[in-house]
């Protein structure tokens, strides 16, 4: 997966923008304006995930490119190396897992915001 891959596959989940907060190089991606996705566009060498802190804990015992998330909660974020040793459908799962942790969490009046964007009956 390159830079592009992922930044269409994020930006096509409903309610999704993207920004630049910290400086020009890491994009992030927000879902009704809470983060569930981050890379350094001048390298990708990485991206940050959200993540349920089991599984954050198995992936990492799991794959050597899966680390605590690098400036971030080490608890709830994983840093995902981008060095093509984890399969992209992978990497995609691992994103729509982020992105639907931060859904679940929104207030339900933002969660009904974005069934109206076009996710459907996804998220209850």
């Amino acid at each position: 997966m390159n830079i592009e891959e992922y930044r269409d596959y994020c930006m096509a989940k409903p309610g999704v923008t993207e920004h630049f907060p910290f400086d020009d190089k890491v994009l992030v991606f927000k879902v009704m304006n809470k983060v569930f996705a981050l890379a350094n566009v001048d390298l990708f060498a990485s991206i940050n995930l959200k993540c349920d802190p089991e599984r954050a804990i198995e992936l990492r015992e799991t794959y050597n490119a899966v680390q605590p998330g690098y400036h971030m909660s080490k608890k709830h974020w994983n840093t995902v190396e981008m060095n093509g040793s984890v399969p992209d459908q992978l990497v995609k799962d691992w994103i729509d897992h982020s992105y639907e942790l931060v859904v679940v969490g929104l207030p339900k009046k933002l969660r009904l915001e974005l069934k109206e964007l076009g996710t459907g009956d996804r998220i209850s």
